[in-house]
Protein backbone atom coordinates (compact mmCIF):
# COMPACT_ATOMS: atom_id res chain seq x y z
CA UNK A 1 0.00 0.00 0.00
CA UNK A 2 1.47 3.02 -0.84
CA UNK A 3 0.65 6.24 1.57
CA UNK A 4 0.71 9.73 0.03
CA UNK A 5 3.71 12.06 1.62
CA UNK A 6 2.60 16.26 2.15
CA UNK A 7 4.71 18.54 2.23
CA UNK A 8 4.69 21.82 3.96
CA UNK A 9 4.85 25.04 1.67
CA UNK A 10 7.75 26.24 0.73
CA UNK A 11 10.15 23.35 1.60
CA UNK A 12 13.11 23.66 0.03
CA UNK A 13 14.43 19.72 -0.36
CA UNK A 14 18.55 20.56 0.24
CA UNK A 15 21.54 21.16 2.43
CA UNK A 16 21.78 24.71 2.52
CA UNK A 17 24.38 27.17 4.59
CA UNK A 18 24.06 30.80 4.64
CA UNK A 19 26.57 33.50 4.38
CA UNK A 20 26.72 36.92 5.53
CA UNK A 21 29.67 38.83 4.36
CA UNK A 22 31.54 41.37 6.54
CA UNK A 23 30.62 41.57 10.07
CA UNK A 24 26.71 42.01 11.17
CA UNK A 25 24.84 42.38 14.38
CA UNK A 26 22.11 40.16 16.01
CA UNK A 27 19.11 41.86 17.79
CA UNK A 28 16.68 39.52 19.81
CA UNK A 29 14.04 41.17 21.27
CA UNK A 30 11.12 39.90 22.99
CA UNK A 31 7.90 40.86 25.96
CA UNK A 32 6.19 38.94 28.39
CA UNK A 33 2.35 39.31 29.38
CA UNK A 34 2.80 39.63 33.19
CA UNK A 35 -0.81 41.36 34.04
CA UNK A 36 -2.98 39.43 31.27
CA UNK A 37 -6.06 41.49 32.74
CA UNK A 38 -3.99 45.36 32.26
CA UNK A 39 -4.76 45.08 28.54
CA UNK A 40 -4.71 48.86 28.51
CA UNK A 41 -0.96 48.23 29.84
CA UNK A 42 0.72 45.53 27.74
CA UNK A 43 -1.23 45.78 24.23
CA UNK A 44 0.47 49.28 23.16
CA UNK A 45 3.36 47.20 23.10
CA UNK A 46 2.34 44.78 21.12
CA UNK A 47 1.12 47.01 18.49
CA UNK A 48 4.46 48.90 18.60
CA UNK A 49 6.22 46.27 16.93
CA UNK A 50 4.46 45.79 13.54
CA UNK A 51 4.70 49.24 12.77
CA UNK A 52 8.66 49.41 13.02
CA UNK A 53 8.47 46.17 11.17
CA UNK A 54 6.44 47.82 8.52
CA UNK A 55 9.02 50.94 8.16
CA UNK A 56 12.34 48.45 8.38
CA UNK A 57 10.79 46.48 5.13
CA UNK A 58 9.99 49.71 3.29
CA UNK A 59 13.59 51.52 4.40
CA UNK A 60 16.40 48.71 3.56
CA UNK A 61 18.97 51.67 3.84
CA UNK A 62 17.88 51.80 7.67
CA UNK A 63 19.72 48.36 7.98
CA UNK A 64 17.59 45.86 8.64
CA UNK A 65 18.98 42.95 6.98
CA UNK A 66 16.05 40.43 7.70
CA UNK A 67 14.31 38.92 10.53
CA UNK A 68 11.36 36.94 12.03
CA UNK A 69 9.05 36.11 15.06
CA UNK A 70 9.12 32.99 16.39
CA UNK A 71 6.64 32.78 19.88
CA UNK A 72 6.97 35.93 21.96
CA UNK A 73 10.62 36.57 20.53
CA UNK A 74 11.52 38.33 17.05
CA UNK A 75 15.21 37.68 16.06
CA UNK A 76 17.03 40.40 13.59
CA UNK A 77 19.83 40.74 11.68
CA UNK A 78 21.32 44.27 10.97
CA UNK A 79 23.78 45.41 8.96
CA UNK A 80 26.07 46.80 11.96
CA UNK A 81 24.89 47.57 15.59
CA UNK A 82 25.57 51.31 14.93
CA UNK A 83 22.59 50.54 12.10
CA UNK A 84 20.72 49.43 14.63
CA UNK A 85 21.53 52.09 17.68
CA UNK A 86 20.75 54.41 14.96
CA UNK A 87 17.43 53.49 14.04
CA UNK A 88 16.64 53.10 17.82
CA UNK A 89 17.57 57.12 18.63
CA UNK A 90 16.53 58.92 15.11
CA UNK A 91 13.20 61.09 16.09
CA UNK A 92 12.04 60.52 13.08
CA UNK A 93 11.36 57.05 13.19
CA UNK A 94 8.70 54.54 14.28
CA UNK A 95 10.98 53.13 17.70
CA UNK A 96 11.87 56.02 19.57
CA UNK A 97 8.03 57.21 20.21
CA UNK A 98 7.23 53.95 21.11
CA UNK A 99 9.84 53.57 23.65
CA UNK A 100 8.47 56.70 24.92
CA UNK A 101 5.21 55.61 24.81
CA UNK A 102 6.56 52.33 26.87
CA UNK A 103 8.08 54.26 29.31
CA UNK A 104 5.13 56.49 30.10
CA UNK A 105 3.37 53.40 30.67
CA UNK A 106 5.86 51.43 32.65
CA UNK A 107 5.26 54.22 35.05
CA UNK A 108 1.48 54.10 35.28
CA UNK A 109 0.84 50.57 35.32
CA UNK A 110 4.75 49.12 37.06
CA UNK A 111 5.13 45.29 36.07
CA UNK A 112 2.07 44.68 33.85
CA UNK A 113 4.62 43.72 30.81
CA UNK A 114 8.23 43.07 30.62
CA UNK A 115 9.93 43.49 27.69
CA UNK A 116 13.54 42.20 27.12
CA UNK A 117 16.64 42.84 24.42
CA UNK A 118 20.08 40.59 23.31
CA UNK A 119 22.39 41.88 21.14
CA UNK A 120 25.27 40.18 19.37
CA UNK A 121 28.17 41.53 17.19
CA UNK A 122 29.07 39.07 14.83
CA UNK A 123 32.14 38.51 13.15
CA UNK A 124 33.05 36.88 9.39
CA UNK A 125 34.23 33.18 10.23
CA UNK A 126 32.73 33.31 13.71
CA UNK A 127 29.61 31.39 13.18
CA UNK A 128 28.26 28.65 11.03
CA UNK A 129 24.46 27.69 9.84
CA UNK A 130 23.18 24.55 8.58
CA UNK A 131 19.42 23.98 6.98
CA UNK A 132 18.21 20.77 5.62
CA UNK A 133 15.13 20.45 4.39
CA UNK A 134 14.47 23.81 5.41
CA UNK A 135 12.57 27.08 3.72
CA UNK A 136 14.49 30.24 3.88
CA UNK A 137 14.77 30.90 7.76
CA UNK A 138 16.77 33.10 10.38
CA UNK A 139 20.40 34.35 8.75
CA UNK A 140 19.09 32.21 5.62
CA UNK A 141 16.42 34.69 5.57
CA UNK A 142 18.87 37.76 5.68
CA UNK A 143 22.11 36.43 4.21
CA UNK A 144 22.97 34.56 1.09
CA UNK A 145 22.33 30.89 0.99
CA UNK A 146 24.76 28.06 -0.15
CA UNK A 147 24.90 24.48 -1.13
CA UNK A 148 26.69 22.93 2.25
CA UNK A 149 29.57 21.49 0.00
CA UNK A 150 33.15 21.45 -0.28
CA UNK A 151 34.13 23.58 2.43
CA UNK A 152 30.65 24.17 3.41
CA UNK A 153 29.87 20.33 4.16
CA UNK A 154 30.74 20.47 7.90
CA UNK A 155 30.45 22.72 10.72
CA UNK A 156 34.36 23.26 11.10
CA UNK A 157 34.97 23.91 7.78
CA UNK A 158 31.83 26.77 7.63
CA UNK A 159 33.97 28.14 10.95
CA UNK A 160 37.08 27.76 9.11
CA UNK A 161 36.49 28.79 5.37
CA UNK A 162 36.52 32.43 4.22
CA UNK A 163 32.69 33.75 3.20
CA UNK A 164 33.03 33.90 -0.78
CA UNK A 165 29.98 36.19 -1.13
CA UNK A 166 29.66 39.61 0.08
CA UNK A 167 25.92 41.15 0.71
CA UNK A 168 22.74 39.86 1.40
CA UNK A 169 20.30 37.96 -0.59
CA UNK A 170 19.20 34.48 -1.31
Amino acid sequence: MTRNATTVPDHRPARLTAELGGPFAVFLIGARVNQPWNVSAWLPVFRAMPRMLRELQARPELGLLGGQTHGGTLIQYWRSAEHLHAYAHARDHAHLPAWRAFNQAARRHPGAVGIWHETYLIQPGAYETLYVDMPPFGLGRAGTLHPATGRRQSAQGRLTGPPTDVGAGT
